[in-house]
Protein backbone atom coordinates (compact mmCIF):
# COMPACT_ATOMS: atom_id res chain seq x y z
CA UNK A 1 0.00 0.00 0.00
CA UNK A 2 2.64 2.59 0.76
CA UNK A 3 4.29 1.63 -2.44
CA UNK A 4 1.34 2.43 -4.61
CA UNK A 5 0.74 5.86 -2.63
CA UNK A 6 4.67 6.76 -3.21
CA UNK A 7 4.59 5.86 -7.17
CA UNK A 8 0.92 7.64 -7.55
CA UNK A 9 1.99 10.65 -5.49
CA UNK A 10 5.24 10.87 -7.19
CA UNK A 11 3.52 10.74 -10.74
CA UNK A 12 1.05 13.31 -10.00
CA UNK A 13 4.19 15.33 -8.23
CA UNK A 14 5.74 15.05 -11.37
CA UNK A 15 2.92 16.42 -13.39
CA UNK A 16 2.41 19.05 -11.31
CA UNK A 17 5.96 20.40 -11.47
CA UNK A 18 5.92 20.38 -15.46
CA UNK A 19 2.52 22.44 -14.94
CA UNK A 20 3.52 24.72 -13.35
CA UNK A 21 6.58 25.13 -15.31
CA UNK A 22 4.17 26.06 -18.55
CA UNK A 23 2.22 28.15 -16.12
CA UNK A 24 5.71 30.54 -15.54
CA UNK A 25 7.51 30.50 -19.25
CA UNK A 26 4.08 29.72 -21.10
CA UNK A 27 4.39 31.96 -24.14
CA UNK A 28 0.46 32.72 -24.98
CA UNK A 29 -2.70 32.90 -22.39
CA UNK A 30 -3.46 29.76 -23.71
CA UNK A 31 -0.55 27.88 -22.78
CA UNK A 32 -1.00 29.41 -19.22
CA UNK A 33 -5.03 28.37 -19.07
CA UNK A 34 -4.02 24.77 -20.45
CA UNK A 35 -1.75 24.38 -17.57
CA UNK A 36 -3.46 25.89 -14.93
CA UNK A 37 -6.34 23.45 -16.01
CA UNK A 38 -4.30 20.46 -15.95
CA UNK A 39 -2.84 21.29 -12.30
CA UNK A 40 -6.77 21.30 -10.91
CA UNK A 41 -7.27 17.87 -13.16
CA UNK A 42 -3.76 16.95 -11.25
CA UNK A 43 -5.45 17.94 -7.91
CA UNK A 44 -8.75 15.92 -8.64
CA UNK A 45 -6.51 12.83 -9.45
CA UNK A 46 -4.48 13.10 -6.07
CA UNK A 47 -8.03 13.57 -4.57
CA UNK A 48 -8.95 10.92 -5.86
CA UNK A 49 -6.50 8.36 -5.37
CA UNK A 50 -5.90 9.34 -1.73
CA UNK A 51 -9.94 8.70 -0.83
CA UNK A 52 -9.81 5.30 -3.00
CA UNK A 53 -6.18 4.27 -1.37
CA UNK A 54 -7.19 5.41 2.16
CA UNK A 55 -11.16 4.50 1.87
CA UNK A 56 -11.46 8.18 2.63
CA UNK A 57 -15.61 9.28 1.47
CA UNK A 58 -15.31 12.25 3.15
CA UNK A 59 -13.01 13.45 0.27
CA UNK A 60 -15.66 13.11 -2.70
CA UNK A 61 -17.45 16.51 -2.03
CA UNK A 62 -14.26 18.25 -1.92
CA UNK A 63 -13.22 16.49 -4.73
CA UNK A 64 -16.62 17.31 -7.16
CA UNK A 65 -15.91 21.15 -5.91
CA UNK A 66 -12.15 21.05 -7.61
CA UNK A 67 -13.33 19.25 -10.42
CA UNK A 68 -16.46 21.68 -10.97
CA UNK A 69 -13.87 24.63 -10.53
CA UNK A 70 -11.49 23.31 -13.12
CA UNK A 71 -14.68 23.12 -15.53
CA UNK A 72 -16.37 26.10 -14.83
CA UNK A 73 -13.09 28.22 -15.06
CA UNK A 74 -12.33 26.36 -18.47
CA UNK A 75 -15.61 27.37 -19.77
CA UNK A 76 -15.33 30.86 -18.66
CA UNK A 77 -11.30 31.35 -20.11
CA UNK A 78 -12.81 30.06 -23.46
CA UNK A 79 -15.54 32.26 -23.74
CA UNK A 80 -13.28 35.20 -22.68
CA UNK A 81 -10.93 34.61 -25.22
CA UNK A 82 -13.69 33.45 -28.20
CA UNK A 83 -14.42 37.55 -27.67
CA UNK A 84 -11.36 38.74 -27.81
CA UNK A 85 -10.65 37.33 -31.49
CA UNK A 86 -10.53 40.21 -33.73
CA UNK A 87 -10.82 40.69 -37.36
CA UNK A 88 -8.47 41.53 -39.70
CA UNK A 89 -8.08 44.78 -40.91
CA UNK A 90 -8.72 43.87 -44.80
CA UNK A 91 -11.96 42.12 -43.78
CA UNK A 92 -13.09 45.27 -41.93
CA UNK A 93 -12.52 47.32 -44.49
CA UNK A 94 -14.27 44.61 -47.03
CA UNK A 95 -17.49 44.93 -44.53
CA UNK A 96 -17.24 48.84 -44.80
CA UNK A 97 -16.37 48.75 -48.68
CA UNK A 98 -19.70 46.57 -49.32
CA UNK A 99 -21.63 48.82 -46.74
CA UNK A 100 -20.97 51.75 -49.09
CA UNK A 101 -21.34 50.26 -52.07
CA UNK A 102 -24.91 49.19 -51.66
CA UNK A 103 -25.97 52.17 -50.03
CA UNK A 104 -23.87 54.04 -53.67
CA UNK A 105 -26.27 51.46 -55.83
CA UNK A 106 -29.78 52.82 -54.64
Amino acid sequence: MTLVFVLTFSLLAGGALLCLVRLARGPSLLDRVVAADTMLVIVAAGLAVYAALDREPTVVPVLVVVSLLAFVGSVSVARYIAGMVVQSPAAEEQESGSVTGRGEER
